[in-house]
This record gives structure tokens, C-alpha cells and sequence, in this order.
């Protein structure tokens, strides 16, 4: 039987493998985001801004207000979490499968003044160890294009939401399932996989998951409007260093994982410029 990728130890592995890389090309010093920023002319005209502007957004369309109790679902290095916990009375929950994130994560807010409340712990967003009906908000910021089936991330997001509950998602959508050949080749094999990402589905197919899950009032925005800016500069960055980076690997410095990284991260802005893919915001209530 052929071995099955990106499985959650070919997910954890990743993230361990690309930490670094995540670090020194996208945020630095700053909160540790790992997501796509959300540029906007008046409000976050650079990339740092675009970052915050992003959970500013999607807090917005959660509706998320002071003595919400919000589940960040993927939550990465905390960048979100974090953001959250910082600008509301609101109490925090980020859960990763990656240990190491989530130890990072709490070294991070150790000493962190914080107006809410924020925690992290290593668990599956399709698989979580809370009772039913914990959180008033469930978040997902580019986390559950992991998952390999997403109705089960869906079904879980709305066992453990409150009644009027609200969900939020920020998620890449292939425009359509099946692509031609080319394009499927680009998007998969190119793209996806290098991240540990095994497929992404059609806007139709998250619509249909989330109705079977129970989720009424669901709303998909493409809003590549407000992220193309972001993917410009990922794209930019990592085709200037490719070239010093492949010799790198070359000789032995760079890991296959670390040079996946960066093929796929080129690869997204050319699938994003033929039009086969779109960054979608995708909201819902219980």
C-alpha cells in the first residue's frame, strides 16, 4: 500500500521544518502571524498593518465583542490568538496539532499584558476535548485547508458552539473541482502539497458541508481584492531568494520540506494569477 502525504505528522513536520523560514521572511519581531495580510489604502498600507488589519476583519465579520469565549482553530505561532486577546475582554482558547507551535505560543505570552484572556494547547480542531456548546466564536484563519475531509471540521466547529453562535473562516477556494490537467498539476502538486496541504475545495463544496453541519446564514466573500497585495510580496521575497536558496539545499543546508516551502509558496501567486484559486472569507451562525 502506497504511503499516505500530508498526513497531521507530515502537517506538524512542516511547520517544524519551516519555522524559521516563517520567522525571518514574514514577521520578524512582531506578533508571530502566519496568515496573509488584508491591505487597505486607509487603514494598513504595509505589510506589518495588513497583518493586523486581517483579525480586524475577520473579527469584525465574527461580530466578536468583550465576553465572547472564541476557539482559534489552527491557531499557529498565536499571531491571531494573540491580536484577540489584546483587543478584547474576551477569553482566547488556540489550539494547533504541532506541539512546538503551541510551545512557542506559550513562551510568547508569558510576560504579555493582555485585556482579555489568551491560553494554547495541542489539540485537533476535528477532534477537540471541549463540551458541547463552549464557544461563542469559532476561528480559522488559513488552518483548515489541512484538513483532508473539511465536514469534520465543520461538524466539530458546531458541536462545541453556542447557540447563535458565529463562525469565521479565512481559507483558500479552487474555483472549480476538476480543474484541467495543467491546472490541477499547478495547484496540487506545485502548490498545496509542498505546504502539507492535500486538497482545497470549491466554494460550492464548503456551502454544502457547513449546511449538512447545521450552519445557517453562511456567506463566502472573495475578498482577493484586499489580499493580492500580500501574495504580491510572499511572491516577490521568495523568488528573489530562490536562487541563493537552492544552492543552499544543494549543499546540504536546506531540508526537502524547507525548499517545498518555498517552490509552493512561488507556485500559489502563479495559480492566484490564472484565476484557479481564490482567498475567500466564509461566515456562518448556529
Amino acid at each position: 500500500m502506497a504511503k499516505e502525504h500530508n498526513t497531521k505528522e507530515d502537517i506538524v513536520a512542516y511547520y517544524d521544518a519551516t519555522q524559521f523560514d516563517y520567522k525571518v521572511v514574514w514577521y520578524g519581531k512582531h506578533i508571530p502571524s502566519l496568515h496573509f495580510g488584508f491591505y487597505d489604502k486607509e487603514k494598513a498600507d504595509n505589510h506589518f498593518a495588513a497583518l493586523s488589519n486581517t483579525n480586524a476583519y475577520l473579527a469584525e465579520q465574527a461580530r466578536i465583542g468583550d465576553g465572547d469565549k472564541v476557539l482559534d482553530a489552527g491557531c499557529g505561532l498565536g499571531g491571531s490568538t494573540i491580536w484577540l486577546a489584546q483587543h478584547f475582554d474576551a477569553d482566547i482558547t488556540g489550539i494547533n496539532i504541532t506541539q512546538g507551535q503551541v510551545d512557542q505560543a506559550n513562551k510568547t505570552i508569558k510576560d504579555m499584558e493582555f485585556k482579555g484572556k489568551a491560553r494554547f494547547i495541542q489539540a485537533d480542531y476535528t477532534q477537540t476535548p471541549f463540551e458541547d456548546q463552549t464557544f461563542d466564536v469559532i476561528w480559522a484563519c488559513e488552518s483548515v485547508c489541512h484538513a483532508k475531509h473539511k465536514i469534520d471540521f465543520y461538524k466539530e466547529a458546531y458541536r462545541i458552539m453556542k447557540p447563535g453562535g458565529r463562525i469565521v473562516l479565512a481559507e483558500y477556494l479552487r474555483l472549480k473541482r476538476p480543474l484541467g490537467t495543467e491546472d490541477e498539476v499547478l495547484l496540487k502538486n506545485k502548490w498545496l502539497n509542498q505546504w502539507a496541504i492535500d486538497d482545497i475545495d470549491t466554494e460550492q463544496e464548503h456551502y454544502s458541508n457547513m449546511e449538512k453541519a447545521g450552519f445557517q446564514n453562511i456567506r463566502i466573500d472573495n475578498v482577493n481584492d484586499k489580499v493580492g497585495a500580500s501574495l504580491r510580496v510572499l511572491h516577490e521575497k521568495t523568488t528573489r531568494s530562490y536562487p541563493i536558496e537552492w544552492l543552499l539545499k544543494t549543499l546540504g543546508f536546506r531540508s526537502k520540506v524547507a525548499h517545498g516551502n518555498l517552490v509552493g509558496s512561488i507556485n500559489q501567486y502563479k495559480a492566484f494569477k490564472k484565476g484557479i484559486w481564490f482567498y475567500s472569507v466564509i461566515t456562518g451562525e448556529k
